[in-house]
């Protein structure tokens, strides 16, 4: 049996012992502001309880950074650091600047300008060059990224998705050999692979909470 067929069988086995359940619901900002403050506070943070808040205080009370030009110029005219009452030498404040630069760049305004990007292979080959730029973005970031912007074929590989995979039998896989993973096993069971992704981190994140 091919290595990859054999990896398939097994997630799927895992996935079914489980019990697990994916929805094909989008997860994705209307607003400029608060994808990027997700997408850069996101890594190695807890989402429900510390990211999700700040992403969503940028949503209800910038309501004109819903475009990137109006996001630009709120952190051209207010504190960061105290608006998201986040630790002032933390290298995920530049990170969201730059993100921000780095689009602006692009020419970026809103999330459907950068929706278009993910779902064009040459757009999405420049965008994700450009965003490579700014420190500390690296693979994950950009699928999430994409992710945020509404995308159900993208699949952001991190701590949850690459222990799920070796639950399940799976030996060590890079980054792009999980990814890949995920999208076949998605695709022979029948689901899109954001919709997947998302049913596997769900399940993770709550492991062992009552």
């Amino acid at each position: 049996m091919d290595p990859t067929t054999d990896n398939v069988t097994r997630l799927i086995a895992h996935i079914n012992a489980l019990g697990l359940e994916p929805k094909e619901e989008e997860r994705k900002w209307d607003h400029m502001g608060a994808l990027i403050t997700d997408a850069a506070l996101q890594p190695r943070t807890n989402y429900k309880t510390t990211v999700w808040p700040r992403a969503n205080k940028v949503w209800r009370e910038w309501p004109d950074a819903d475009t990137l030009s109006g996001f630009l110029k709120r952190l051209d005219a207010e504190d960061l650091p105290s608006f998201l009452k986040w630790r002032r030498s933390s290298p995920k404040l530049p990170k969201i600047q730059h993100t921000a630069m780095a689009l602006d760049e692009l020419g970026v305004e809103t999330v459907a300008d950068l929706a278009t990007r993910f779902r064009d292979p040459v757009l999405e080959a420049e965008t994700r060059k450009t965003l490579r730029r700014v420190k500390h973005v690296g693979p994950k970031t950009l699928d999430y990224i994409a992710i945020l912007t509404g995308s159900n074929n993208h699949v952001a590989v991190d701590q949850h998705v690459q222990a799920f995979v070796a639950d399940a039998g799976v030996p060590g896989l890079d980054y792009d050999s999980i990814g890949s993973l995920v999208k076949a096993t998605a695709d022979e069971m029948g689901f899109s692979p954001g919709a997947l992704d998302a049913a596997i981190w769900n399940h993770m994140s709550t492991r062992g909470k009552a």
